[in-house]
């Protein structure tokens, strides 16, 4: 039975001390992945005044970013969207985003016949508005 750890060079880095994924046996628990862009680790979409504070955010331009980073963990893990199984959504404003994170999900996961859960939290570990947490099937 495989028991891996995977740190995926092609996604941000975890903002805590956890591999971006576990292998175990035929299942890969995804971390918790955010909009952070990989080399840069801007947040797309944020707009914060002069002393930091976060005053705006493009949720599109988020979701887009944590889907490419999703996509990037499970091909360094070598798998594929379409080997979802489970995805957890976090959201920060479900009243104000649910709309168009569901529209944009539905694109970039269209081949994807995974379980779905949204749920709204108070706040994320960093200034971003969503986060997922994914758990595929992979062969061993």
């Amino acid at each position: 039975m495989g028991n891996d750890v995977i740190r995926a060079e092609g996604a941000p880095a975890p903002v805590g001390a956890y591999p971006h994924a576990r292998r175990v046996g035929p299942l890969l628990f995804l971390s918790g992945i955010g909009p952070r862009v990989p080399a840069t680790d801007a947040i797309p979409g944020n707009v914060v005044d002069d002393t930091g504070k976060l005053v705006s955010y493009d949720i599109e331009a988020q979701c887009r970013q944590v889907f490419a980073n999703v996509r990037a963990v499970l091909e360094a893990s070598g798998a594929r969207f379409e080997d979802l199984v489970d995805v957890t959504v976090y959201l920060t404003d479900m009243a104000r985003d649910f709309d168009a994170y569901n529209r944009l999900y539905a694109d970039a996961f269209q081949a994807v016949d995974a379980c779905r859960t949204t749920v709204e939290v108070n706040a994320l570990p960093t200034a971003i508005a969503i986060e997922l947490k994914c758990v595929a099937a992979v062969a061993s």
